[in-house]
This record gives structure tokens, sequence and C-alpha cells, in this order.
């Protein structure tokens, strides 16, 4: 009742913290509500007032009680379930599900299998976080059965009044509820009603350290035995008194310590003086060896109380010579009589291939860890000292010593150099090198020749055409060098490049003149230095330019190539009554040009009617003239004549008139196309004109 005064007086906490001392601060003000039933020294409490959530019903009876009610049996569930009163909500029981686990919370121990007492279908976690239980009291059906339920609900709160105290059952054992009162469960080594006797053991023999913390040898009485110095114990040096009333072994005994036994040295002999028995603690023994061997250990051992010798048991060992080692690069063979390298043995020696022995064969030890000689070396054969070549180095490997056996000298040449013999030599265990050393000896490069049209200067090293030699080419006059001028041979044996030729210089190709030929001769390759190129021209055209063509040393011709160009005729001119008809196929009154001739009315025609202008720019014939035609002077000579002359001039006439119209008819079939006089094509003086034309 103090403590619910207390919350009510003083609250601290807020939210559900402060609703809860509230809860608490009311259940403290109506505790004289309350009703109690008292079975014995366990009481049951249950407020007929409020119902609370678990955690504010668990701090309730915590409050004012015990704790929320644990349920013990079935005994205990069938009494509750008979003498509380049926409320709707039921009652919170100390039951809650901590980390999954379903947990007395009084106790903090998991509910086990066996007292679980679950209405049917239950827990079935319905709604989820059913995490606390309650108990159906008076319920239609499951009457006593746990149910789980949300730990918010609000139900009476059902505490208990523990019956046991801290005094009960003697503090020597658990104290367990019972209705109405309860039992002791005593802890090992008590019994009686209140666990108040103490178990006892047989009182043991005086000599041990013994505690008895419960009373003289009476259960967890401990007894410790001890033993004189080079003694100890037959059994356990510590007993117990045991809950059965039994110590925890018999009681144990003292032993003299004994020590491993000794035995007689090969080659010695044993003595030994016994005081607690064979070899035991204080035991002496005493060693000895015959002769020609020495004791290797302590001449005297002593048994300890901590059951060792105070030294390891001696050896007797013949006498030892220094250990003898096999030569470097040869062999040791031994014959060992007592050991190795001891009295009487003896070592033979010998050497590997290309390896002599200096020193005795054998040795033997003596009686006194002597050797009868020094032991004796292996040396490598020694092959002729090698000098490096001329022009070449020398790399050597000696494994045994300068130029012995197995030294292998490898031999390279400088660069332009090779190596004429066996790259590398080796010393046999003949001391003798495997062939003659090698020389080194100049790389050649192929013999040149000089080019064709060329020369060749050539400057020699080490020899001709061999390494670093250098070779100039140059070429005649007219001639140009294709390639390198200078050429060196290399280390590899070949020329920095290929040879260069003397090729002809090249003047530009000519080409044959129109109306013109070209006749070459090519000494050293077409229009090259040398060549000669002549130009002729066709019947009518002349040359204007040289003849002749010479390609020089400097890729130039000696002149312009010439051209062809028409010959031309004196150009002529005409004058009425003259009328001059001309055509020109290749110019102006040049080569092939025609010209025709007629007169005007009245005149007639004295010469050719036609010239042609000839090769030799001359025309065929002389221009014609033009004469009056004769009929005025032939009429005076009929009239003087009378009618007789008449018939005559009229037959003159009829045979000129027949001759002059034969010669139309053959110009017309040379050129029918004269031009016209008043045309501006064709050159002065020369016409077309259709009607004259027509009229021939």
């Amino acid at each position: 009742m103090g403590s619910a005064v207390g919350l009510c007086s003083s609250p601290r906490a807020w939210g559900r913290g402060w609703i809860i001392a509230r809860l608490l601060c009311f259940a403290a003000i109506s505790w004289v509500l309350m009703t109690q039933m008292e079975v014995g020294a366990w009481t049951y409490h249950y407020g007929d007032k409020s119902d609370y959530s678990w955690e504010v019903a668990r701090n309730f009876c915590r409050s004012f009680y015990t704790d929320l009610v644990a349920i013990q049996n079935q005994g205990e569930i069938a009494y509750l379930n008979r003498v509380l009163p049926r409320h709707r909500t039921y009652y919170w029981i100390g039951i809650r599900k901590i980390n999954n686990v379903w947990t007395w919370v009084g106790t903090n121990k998991a509910l086990t299998k066996e007292a679980e007492n679950w209405a049917s279908r239950e827990p079935n976690n319905k709604g989820r976080n059913q995490d606390c239980v309650e108990i159906y009291i008076k319920r239609n059906h499951d009457a006593g059965k746990w149910n789980d339920e949300h730990c918010q609900k609000k139900k009476r709160a059902l505490c208990y009044q523990a019956s046991c105290q801290s005094s009960s059952c003697s503090q020597h054992g658990d104290c367990i509820e019972t209705i109405g009162n309860y039992t002791c469960d005593c802890y090992p080594g008590f019994y009686g009603p209140e666990c108040e006797h103490v178990v006892r053991c047989k009182n043991l023999d005086p000599g041990p350290d013994c505690s008895h913390p419960l009373g003289e040898f009476s259960y967890n009485s401990t007894c410790k035995f001890r033993c004189q110095e080079g003694f100890e114990l037959q059994g356990l040096d510590m007993l117990q008194c045991l809950a059965s009333g039994n110590w925890t072994a018999e009681a144990p005994e003292c032993a003299a310590v004994k020590c491993p036994a000794l035995a007689t040295p090969g080659r010695g002999r044993l003595n030994c003086t016994h005081w607690h028995g064979d070899f035991t603690y204080n035991s002496i023994c005493t060693f000895s060896c015959e002769m020609g061997f020495v004791r290797n250990g302590s001449e005297t051992l002593e048994c300890t109380a901590l059951g060792q010798w105070t030294g390891l048991p001696p050896l007797c060992e013949a006498v030892k010579c220094p250990v003898l080692t096999t030569p470097g690069r040869g062999r040791l063979n031994c014959i060992h009589w007592h050991g190795d390298f001891t009295y009487n043995s003896t070592c033979a020696f010998s050497c590997e291939t290309g390896f002599v022995r200096n020193g005795l064969e054998a040795l033997e030890c003596t009686a006194l860890g002597q050797w009868t000689g020094r032991p004796p070396r292996c040396e490598a054969v020694k092959c002729p000292v090698l000098d490096s070549p001329d022009r070449g180095r020398l790399n050597c490997t000696h494994r045994h010593g300068d130029f012995t056996y197995n030294s292998t000298c490898a031999f390279s040449c400088e660069t332009g150099f090779v190596r004429n013999g066996s790259e590398t030599l080796e010393c046999t265990a003949l001391g003798q090198w495997t062939e003659r050393p090698p020389c080194c000896e100049v790389v050649k490069c192929p013999v040149l020749d000089s080019p064709d049209r060329g020369r060749l200067n050539c400057t020699h090293r080490h020899g001709d055409f061999t390494y670093n030699s250098t070779c100039t080419f140059s070429c005649e006059t007219g001639f140009v060098r294709n390639g390198s001028e200078t050429l060196e041979c290399t280390a590899l044996g070949q020329w920095t490049e290929r040879p260069p030729c003397c090729e002809a210089v090249k003047c530009p190709a000519l080409d044959t003149p129109g109306r013109g030929q070209l006749n070459c001769t090519h000494w050293h390759g077409d229009f090259t230095y040398n060549s000669t190129c002549a130009f002729s021209c066709e019947t009518g055209f002349v040359r204007n330019g040289s003849e002749m063509l010479e390609c020089t040393a400097l890729g130039q011709w000696t002149g312009h190539p010439p051209r062809c160009e028409v010959m031309r005729c004196p150009k002529l001119r005409v004058l009425e009554p003259i009328l001059m008809n001309c055509s020109h196929p290749l110019g102006s009154f040049s080569y092939g040009s025609v010209c025709r001739f007629r007169c005007t009315q009245g005149y007639f025609l004295n010469g050719t009617s036609r010239v042609r202008c000839q090769p030799d720019a001359h025309w065929s014939d002389k221009m014609p003239t033009c004469q009056e035609e004769a009929a005025p002077y032939f009429k005076q000579v009929l009239l003087y004549m009378g009618g007789g002359a008449v018939a005559l001039v009229a037959l003159l006439l009829t045979g000129m008139l027949i001759a002059l119209l034969i010669k139309r008819l053959s110009d017309k079939e040379e050129e029918k196309t004269l031009l016209n006089p008043t045309s501006n094509l064709g050159s002065p003086g020369v016409f077309t004109n259709a009607t004259f034309d027509s009229n021939l």
C-alpha cells in the first residue's frame, strides 16, 4: 500500500507510463474493495472495480503482491475456476510472448509443452500481436483454459501472494508453492522437511589438511594429502565428501619416487646403491668404460625427489678422429668399425674425371684420435692459356680455376668480322681444348664492277670489297646515275643499296610535224643523248626551221622542231572586163589553189580560162586577156566585098562559135561553182555568180 500511495503522490512519467501510474493510484485508493482469497500461505487477489491492460495489471500486482498469477498445476486451475466470479472480460495471468516464445514472466522461464493449457484452436494470434494470455473463468466451454489476447485489451488482474520466503527450506532447497502450503526440494547433500540436515562421510585418519564448511567430515568437506620429499601419493591428492555420504575415492598412500631403470652401457660397466628400492629416491649409480673407449656423460648419477636422474646416462664411445669431408670434386669411401670416423676407421680418396689427387690415397684413424696423414685435395686438370683473337673478344667461364677442366671460352668478333672456327671451346679432362682457337675474318661484300658508260672508285680499309669499303660511282658525259652515288659494305656482307646504273640523258620526245615526216636515229634509247632527228615536208610544203636536230648532253635539242608551211603563188589581181573565180583549199593563192577566168559581155577570152598554183609556187599558165568581139569589122568587109563574101564570113563565124561552145563546156565540167560578184566570201576579185553559171 505504501508503493501505491507513492505512485499517486509523485507521478513522473508521461504518455502511457502516466496512464499506468494513474490506474495504479486508483487501484491503491480502492484496494479495500478488493476481494481476497487465502489458502494457507499462498493467496490470490483480484480487483472487482476496474479492468486493466496487461502491463497495468502486472504493475498493479507487483506493486501490492508478488506478480500476476503463475499457474502451477491443473488442481490450481480447477480451484481458480471454482472460487473466482465470472467476469465478461475474464482475467490476465502471468504469461507473455517474449522473443516469440511464451514465457512465465515471474520466473522468466519458457512455457513447456507439458504445462500448456490452451483452449481449443489457441493460441491463434487472431488480429496479430496477441502476445498476452487470459484465463477463461466460468466460461460455458473451455472453462479454466487459456487464450492469447492483445495486450492492450482491458481485463481483471489476477494476482498472487507467494507463500515461500527467503528463509524457507533453510536456504538449502527450492521452495515449491502448493495450494495452501509449500514443499522443499532439498539441494544435494541436504535432507529433512526444511532441508535442515547435512549428509556425513566417515572420518579420515589424521594427516590430511581438511576443510569442513558444513560440519566435520560432512557434505562438501575437502581433504588434501601430501607426502615427504622423495615420496609421492598413490591415489588422488584431494578428496571431497559427496552428497551420497561417500568420499570421491579411497585415501592415498605415500611411496618412494621411482627413477627410470638404468642399463649397463655398451663397452662399459654399471655399479648402483639403492636405499628405498631399485632405482628409487636417493639411489646412486657409477659408470666406467672399457679400454679404448671414453665415457660421454657424468660418471655418477643420483635419483632425485622429482623421479629424475641428475643427468643422462653416459655412453662409452670409441675414440674419435676429426670428421673427414669429401674433397671437392672427389669421392670418399670409409669403413667404420665403431662409429663414423672413430678408432680403426679407414678412408680411401679418389677424384672425379678431370681432377687429380694431391696427397695420400688412404688414411686411418689411430688410438690417439688422429689420422695417419693430411687429407688430400682434388685439383682440376689445366689446359693451355687462350688469348683473344685479333679483331675479336674472348669470354671465359672458369668453374675450377683459370683455363682448367670444364672451363668454357666463347669467342666473338667485332662488328664487320666473322668467326672462322668454333664459337666455344672447352677444356677436357685430358688438359686439351676441344678444338683449335678460331680467328676473326673481315666480312666480304659482292665484288662491284664499273657500270656501263660509268666509272667506279673504291676505298678498301680491310681488303677489297670488305666491311667498311666505300665505292663511288660516276657516269660519262651525256649519261646520268640512276641510284646512290656511294655504297658502303655493311657488317652483314651487303652493300647499303643496289649498285647504280648510267642512263642516257633524255630529251623531250619529238612529234612528226603536220604535212611532214620525222626520221630519227637513236644510239642510246628513244630521244636520248646523241639521238638525231631529220625533218621533211610533203609536196607543196616547205620546212620552216632546221632540217636536223640532235639531243645534247644537257637533255636539250640543238634547236626548235621545224614546221611544214604550204607554198604560196603570187597573188592574182584582175580588172574588168576580166572576171576571176578562185578556190583555195590550203590558203589564199597557195599550193592547190585554182582560179578560173571569163570576160564580160562584148569581150572574148584570149588565153587560158583556168590556172593552178603548182608545188614550185608558180601558176600553171599566164593570165588571159579579154578582147572585144569582131562583128563590126566583119560587117564592113561584107559590105565591101559584096554578097559573095557574106557567105564566107558566115561560115567562119559559125566555126568560131562552135569552138567557143566546146571550150565553155570543158571549163564547166571542172568547176561549176562561181562566186557571186557581190559576195564578201573568198579573196578579192573572186566571185560567185549563179546567173553566170547557169548561162554556161
